[in-house]
């Protein structure tokens, strides 16, 4: 598979690794023409209002809400935030891809940010990933089509909604490849034991 990383703000490289670990062909985003024939995005963490701002600058509003009309996106934290119907900050215009409300920052400062063991749970089968959060988002309301696949203290951590995946947390910095396979497609059940994570070494 061919698949692309939003590179406008944050830490994208452990990303591309990823992709790179579970033999997909890892693209950089930075423009429309950068959509073209991929097959599937990552929307990676960052600061949530330059992303927002720096989509507008480079013509990519359009393009990107287009192209997840028809592929799956994966957002990591302020990723999960720009693919947000409505987020309670007026400096992000989310491009409305999963139903969901988000609170920016509502785990604290990154000073705070924690890393939690979760269990989550993928169609009948359940496993757990450590979870790191990194002034990591709230997700405060869900529509009806969402699909919870692990929660934290009464709040989801980790949704998908038809074929689009969003994490609050970043399985890219622990190496845990599940949340990439699993939005992309590319899960081989006979790789993995659901009780034990798969991390790159």
């Amino acid at each position: 598979m061919r698949i692309g990383v939003l590179e406008l703000q944050g830490d994208f490289e452990k990303h591309h690794q990823i992709l790179q670990t579970l033999g997909m062909d890892s693209v950089a985003v930075r423009g429309p023409s950068d959509l073209e024939e991929l097959e599937g995005l990552i929307i990676p963490g960052g600061e949530s209002t330059t992303i927002s701002l720096l989509i507008d600058r480079n013509k990519l509003r359009e393009p990107l809400k287009a192209f997840a009309d028809v592929h799956p996106v994966l957002g990591t934290c302020a990723g999960l935030i720009l693919m947000a119907r409505k987020v309670s900050d007026s400096r992000v215009n989310p491009l409305g891809i999963l139903d969901v409300v988000v609170c920016r920052n509502a785990y604290g400062r990154q000073i705070h940010s924690t890393t939690e063991e979760v269990k989550f749970f993928e169609d009948k089968n359940s496993f757990y990933s450590r979870a790191t959060m990194i002034r990591a988002p709230r997700i405060e309301s869900t529509g009806r089509n969402i699909e919870v696949l692990g929660s934290l203290n009464g709040h989801p951590v980790a949704i998908r909604e038809n074929h689009h995946v969003g994490l609050i947390f970043h399985p890219e910095l622990d190496g845990v490849t599940i949340f990439h396979e699993l939005a992309f497609h590319r899960v081989k059940q006979s790789q993995h034991d659901r009780k034990s994570q798969t991390y790159v070494t």
